[in-house]
């Protein structure tokens, strides 16, 4: 009796392995063993892209992670969602006002210029505007390099403003602007009317080029791309005439995080190679967001003897030093507080040697806006050189 008991005990618990609620069959082990690993293979991929999202924006893994499931883990939509972020109804409205504003003033005839500064919000950065303005003569000429960390979409917009205020304070022949999305951009090509405006790119973000119209004539343009990038960049060259002088300009945003160490030094020697075969009679000046840490370009064996780096070559002026910097810089809000020279400007004169001179070079973007926040997270740097005849 016992033993039939028993049996019919066994009997169930087997029909129950069988089909413990819904009468199905449990997984075969082959079946379940490859569920288990496309899951596994899946939860890595998705790993993966969240890094790859997280390197490319700069945010972190939960940013990353909520932009990526809002667009089906792809990883182009959600770059795309990511620096696009939709305008608010206010904010499409003032931007249609303020393009009806612009062209008016567009129409008013020659000699009308827009103000860059109108209805900005004016940072000074502590130099006196009627010495800064320059006075358009063949003895010397100014630029400029600036991250403009267009990937914060924190007060996007008047930060932008805060931008062309700096642009409309100095008045520089050149600007090098690097992280421009695509409303910078627009925003650019609307105030600055004095300026020929050439991006690097147009999705996602990238650098961008401007020349003041009055002083530089453009010969020819060009993108280098970076192979192996997986951060969008590349490097964007202009071939210009200034007073009489060739120069070749040359803007790029290098690879970013310590982890990319490897491809950054690989993108700068992509850079210097282009800084050496350009014709000797070419004056050639690279600036632009490096991410550089010293030790790498002594990895490298250091500048190739015909190129300076121009902080160095003036002395290395400690004012000018560090672009990032997150002790006094707080549009990041960072817990970690470090100071570095991210931001650079080579030079490589022409070989008479006599034409052009770094004279001079500053931070900019030093004072916060009326929104209680820096223009970026970067200083940008303002570069004078003299211009012997």
């Amino acid at each position: 009796m016992e033993a039939a008991v028993m049996g019919r005990r066994e009997e169930e618990k087997e029909k129950e392995g069988r089909c413990p609620q819904a009468g199905r069959e449990p997984p075969l082990p082959a079946e379940k063993k490859k569920k288990e690993e496309d899951e596994l293979h899946l939860a890595k991929r998705r790993k993966v892209l969240c890094s790859e999202f997280a390197a490319v924006t700069s945010s972190d893994a939960a940013v990353a992670r909520s932009f990526l499931a809002d667009n089906d883990w792809h990883l182009q939509r959600a770059l795309n969602a990511y620096f696009e972020p939709p305008l608010e109804e206010e904010d499409v409205e003032e931007y249609a006002k303020e393009d009806v504003e612009e062209a008016a003033a567009a129409s008013a005839g020659p000699g009308s210029c827009i103000d860059l500064t109108g209805d900005a919000t004016t940072s000074n950065a502590g130099v006196n505007s009627a010495d800064s303005r320059q006075q358009e003569d063949d003895s010397s000429f100014s630029l400029i390099t600036w991250n403009v960390d267009g990937l914060d979409v924190g007060n996007l917009k008047e930060r932008a403003r805060g931008i062309c205020s700096y642009l409309a304070l100095y008045s520089p022949d050149v600007v090098f602007l690097q992280e421009v999305v695509q409303p910078h951009l627009r925003f650019l090509e609307m105030r600055a009317s004095s300026y020929t405006v050439i991006p690097g790119n147009i999705d996602g973000y990238f650098t961008v080029i401007m020349l003041k119209k009055s002083r530089v004539k453009i010969l020819k343009c060009e993108i280098i791309p970076f192979p192996t990038t997986s951060m969008m960049r590349n490097l964007l060259v202009v071939h210009v005439s200034i007073s009489g002088n060739e120069l070749c300009l040359m803007t790029s945003h290098l690879e970013s995080t310590k982890d990319h160490s490897k491809e950054r030094m690989k993108q700068l020697k992509i850079v210097l190679n282009k800084m050496q075969k350009e014709s000797e009679s070419t004056t050639v000046i690279f600036g632009g967001d490096t991410n550089l840490r010293d030790s790498e370009v002594a990895k490298l064996g250091n500048l190739p003897n015909n190129i300076m780096d121009i902080w160095e070559f003036l002395g290395k002026p400690q004012h000018c030093r560090y672009t990032w910097d997150t002790y006094s810089n707080t549009n990041l809000n960072a817990e970690y507080k470090c100071k570095l020279r991210f931001d650079r400007i080579y030079f490589r004169p022409a070989a008479d040697r006599g034409h052009i001179i770094p004279r001079s070079m500053d931070l900019i973007g030093l004072e916060k806006l009326d929104c209680g926040r820096f223009p970026s997270d970067h200083w940008g740097l303002l570069c004078k050189f003299d211009v012997i005849l």
